[in-house]
């Protein structure tokens, strides 16, 4: 058994700064996530005009529940999709002149249903170029709040970029989701705000929001559960076993449960409160299965470059808001195997992997997405000559993937 340290939740990070930033009071993070997107959310926060001290492993934030210091500001959010959609809405609830653009890679993904919502509540928020995308700029006079209907379909953070600024409304705020994916993270968001001692009522598909303060909190951010997912395929296709310390049943990411999946295919996983082990088979050779992805998506990468080892087709379906993450994943996810001569077929929101022979080496099209590269580097532990367009892609999430990798291969060398 091999113990990996897994760096903190990006999703828990981004969350936690949203709603330091949004508290009376001082709040402390401990073990959060430093890597490209966390750094890019603090740098907003920053010029924004929010008083951040980072130490390595703990971060403290100054809480202003009146909104941004700064009067005016221009904000560059990286490729982050959280720095994108939250503190937009964050920034609504001040006053002030605002300005966010982002990478060519962000600019390409969607927020209209987001934008929409805040120009449906009153928000002053223009967009400069597309419709519906970067770059945008938020004349803000706060939020009166009220009601609204919102589409989560293509991605949770709409939803959650709502709820976060809810309390921070003059009136509260419902939501009512129509469409809605990824629903775990929302939970996550919930739970959280909990935490920061505001409570989310649920009517169905309604959220009742009230307006209230946030108050700052000591916060201590758990493990990464998508990064995860990397090191327990990695056990699960060769036959060892891993262990991740800080996830467990108590966790709040449901990417944990990528987990069952493994164990859907004839791998050994054991779960306590606080600590999560996979073992794979002795022959490394997985069981086919069907699987809904929809509410763990991000660990869609990590099934498919895993697949070609399995003993029978897998199959990934409902799926299709991985077609606008970083890049279409679903596409570069078949690309990709089929570069390695595996056999796939996929649909608008499916993906079906048919095992044949061995994969063979092949240069991985990362196109610029963490998740793409991290899934495919799991591969070439059993396929060696595959080889990465873009290692450096992972410090989106995780700068020290490829050495922690490295560690663990020595480890079972």
């Amino acid at each position: 058994m091999t113990v990996v340290e897994v760096p903190g939740s990006k999703s828990i990070t981004n969350r936690a700064l949203f709603l330091a930033a949004a508290a009376d009071g001082t709040t402390t993070l401990r073990r959060p996530l430093d890597s490209d997107d966390t750094a890019g959310f603090t740098e907003g926060l920053a010029a924004l005009g929010y008083r951040l001290t980072r130490e390595p492993s703990a971060w403290t934030v100054e809480g202003r529940p009146q909104g941004p210091a700064a009067a005016e500001a221009s904000v560059f959010c990286r490729d982050g999709a959280t720095t994108s959609r939250f503190l937009p809405a964050l920034v609504a609830a001040g006053h002030g002149v605002f300005r966010f653009d982002a990478s060519a890679q962000m600019r390409r993904r969607p927020l209209g249903p987001l934008t929409s919502a805040l120009q449906e509540l009153g928000v002053d928020l223009r967009h400069e170029a597309e419709e519906g995308h970067h770059p945008l700029t938020v004349h803000a006079d706060g939020i009166k709040g009220g009601h609204i209907t919102l589409d989560a379909g293509l991605s949770s953070q709409f939803l959650t970029a709502l709820l976060l600024v809810a309390p921070l409304t003059a009136e509260g705020l419902s939501i009512t989701v129509t469409d809605l994916v990824s629903a775990p993270y929302v939970e996550i968001t919930t739970a959280m705000m909990r935490r920061f001692g505001v409570t989310v009522q649920r009517e169905g598909s309604t959220y009742h929001v009230p307006a209230q303060t946030y108050t700052a909190t000591d916060y201590l951010i758990e493990p990464d559960a998508s990064t995860a997912s990397y090191f327990l395929a990695a056990a699960a296709v060769t036959g060892r076993s891993v262990t991740v310390p800080g996830l467990g049943s108590e966790a709040l990411q449901g990417d944990v449960r990528f987990a069952q999946v493994l164990a859907d295919m004839g791998a050994e996983v054991r779960m306590s409160a606080d600590e999560l082990t996979v073992s794979g088979p002795a022959d490394g050779r997985l069981g086919a299965l069907t699987v809904d992805m929809r509410d763990i998506s991000d660990t869609m990468p990590t099934l498919a470059a895993i697949a070609p080892f399995a003993d029978g087709p897998v199959r990934i379906e409902n799926v299709y808001n991985t077609r606008v993450k970083e890049c279409d994943r679903l596409d570069a996810c078949a690309e990709n195997l089929r570069a390695l001569g595996v056999e796939v077929e996929e649909g608008r929101d499916w993906i079906e992997i048919r095992p044949g022979s061995r994969p063979q080496p092949a240069r991985i099209a990362c196109r610029g997405d963490h998740r793409i590269a991290m899934a495919f580097s799991i591969t070439g532990l059993r396929t060696p000559g595959i080889t990465l367009d873009d290692p450096g892609c992972v410090k989106k999430t995780f700068p020290g993937f490829h050495e922690a990798l490295a560690d663990l291969e020595a480890a079972w060398a």
